[in-house]
């Protein structure tokens, strides 16, 4: 920055016009950016209040004010290191001390259109991700990290309401032709990149009645409404994205490559993790993934269920939670997904057994930043299981041992054991530690092993170690000559903002291939 500008600077950041806040200390002044990561506190978005959000399927995010978001745009440090859009935090590579600048000067177009210039879909990550540029915020070495994803959420929530988002197709065609096969976050952010960017004629492959993957499916109407997915799916198809659902790529697809000049593999990491113990056999025991997709295509069926809780005239073996003692086994987003379903149900009772201790409040020391801060959170469906049964949900370090029927092969209880770590990192029984949790429904919730085979195996395509198809991050080719893979069908089960990195890649390294560079 020269000389010339810093009175520019100065007036822009402290003159008495600008908008009056309240800093930490309780005095009021105007937005200060140069020292707001000192004088304000972080303050993220809120979510609805429990009481009002148990009773619907509506989204639970609130939303700040303009001036507050200015506020907390101005705790962005401008680091000239930023490690948030780095390796360590942002898989995408958002631009995140830039699009903070630009909305702390009020510049939102400009915002979304430097947010857009990495982020295909931050409609979504704005709602789900983790935020794991968080986890790298340098301010969160001495103090609370920047509201990243609230930013993010704000910026791409305006450009809609504003009408800034609008069709681009792209002025040039290839006259190639792709097809991608699974329409979750890897996949339509690699049909969108093909499309849009390299100008080559997209066909997306569904199996599912609708598109969308995880994203329509897997994650709940409260924490992604699908309206905002079918936006963007309305979005592509008007600029050239053609989507096939209903359709099957099974172990004959080797004609794909007849039909088409090349083949993104998107199909994710779907085979969950069991648990095999006794009585596994027994009724009411069922995996994340089918519950949350069985209580989704109710919704659909019923566009006054969001709002009401009303049960719709779903028939498709809907997993009713209401008047039962639940069980969730198994952490992260999806378990408490689940818990968050469960008290839309009208469950008796929740419980949310972790295998692990409780996490630590603060780092450890052998957590040190910019590594993802492994502490204690919680989460929206946690918040909401204390709100309405007095408590917490979760029980840590709790083995399970055996699912114990009813005489009618029906699921009536869970027995448990409670485990410590040992010094060498295994675990041990407690004991005299063994219980018996009372349940009627059991949800496993403890992620997924790799991706199904049919389509893997009708393509030719070889597997890695892990089972998934083999590909590297440098090109994204498989071991089939003209097919990519991207997200959790090649890397293993993992974010939806890295599904959109690899959906990237896989687009860009497949566009070098079907322009014939010379190394192919």
């Amino acid at each position: 920055m020269s000389r010339r500008q810093l009175p520019l600077l100065h007036r822009c950041f402290c003159t008495s016009t600008a908008p009056i806040v309240r800093r930490r200390d309780g005095t009021s002044a105007p937005i200060n950016k140069l020292r707001g990561f000192i004088e304000y506190e972080r303050n993220p978005e809120p979510y609805r209040p429990p009481a009002e959000r148990l009773t619907d399927y509506l989204e639970i995010n609130s939303k700040h004010d303009p001036l507050e978001l200015k506020r907390q745009a101005a705790r962005c440090m401008d680091c000239g290191t930023p490690f948030c859009q780095t390796h360590t935090g942002c898989p995408i590579n958002n631009l995140i001390p830039e699009f903070n600048n630009l909305v702390f000067t009020e510049q939102w177009k400009a915002a979304y259109i430097n947010l857009s210039s990495t982020n295909n879909f931050p409609e979504f990550t704005g709602r789900v991700c983790p935020a794991p540029c968080e986890g790298s915020c340098v301010a969160g070495l001495v103090d609370k990290a920047v509201t990243i994803k609230n930013m993010e959420y704000s910026i791409i929530d305006r450009a809609w309401a504003e009408g800034w988002v609008v069709p681009q197709p792209p002025s040039i065609r290839s006259g190639k032709k792709v097809a991608v096969v699974g329409s979750g976050p890897a996949g339509l952010a690699a049909a969108d990149e093909l499309n849009k960017k390299y100008g080559h004629q997209v066909t997306v492959i569904e199996r599912a009645a609708k598109p969308g993957g995880l994203l329509t499916y897997g994650i709940p109407n409260m924490k992604l409404d699908k309206d905002t997915v079918e936006r963007r799916l309305k979005l592509m198809e008007a600029e050239g994205v053609a989507f096939l659902c209903n359709t099957t790529v099974a172990e004959d697809s080797s004609d794909l490559l007849l039909s088409y000049d090349a083949v993104v593999l998107a199909t994710g990491s779907t085979v969950p993790n069991d648990l095999p113990i006794p009585g596994r056999q027994l009724n009411g025991i069922v995996f994340a993934m089918e519950f949350l997709t069985k209580n989704q295509q109710r919704l659909f069926a019923s566009d006054d269920a969001k709002r009401s809780l009303l049960k719709s005239k779903y028939d498709g073996s809907f997993i009713d939670a209401e008047g039962k003692n639940v069980i969730v086994i198994g952490g992260g987003d999806t378990g408490t997904d689940c818990i968050g379903t469960s008290l839309r149900h009208g469950c008796k009772t929740l419980t949310n057994f972790e295998l692990f201790p409780k996490p630590p409040d603060e780092r450890a020391p052998s957590n040190p930043w910019p590594a993802w801060p492994r502490i204690f959170r919680t989460d929206y469906g946690h918040e909401e299981a204390q709100h309405h049964f007095g408590s917490d949900p979760r029980s840590y370090s709790i083995l399970s041992r055996e699912f114990i029927g009813d005489g009618d092969g029906n699921l009536k209880a869970v027995k448990t054991v409670n485990i410590n770590v040992g010094k060498d990192g295994r675990f041990q029984e407690v004991a005299g530690s063994e219980k018996e949790w009372p349940a009627e429904l059991v949800v496993l919730a403890m992620g997924f092993r790799h991706t199904e085979h049919a389509v893997t195996k009708g393509l030719g395509i070889e597997l890695d170690g892990r089972n998934n198809a083999k590909a590297n991050t440098s090109d994204f080719r498989t071991t089939t000559p003209g097919v990519f893979a991207a997200g959790d069908c090649r890397r293993g089960q993992s974010l939806v903002v890295w599904a959109i990195n690899e959906g990237r890649g896989a687009a860009a390294s497949c566009d070098r291939y079907l322009r014939g560079p010379t190394d192919w």
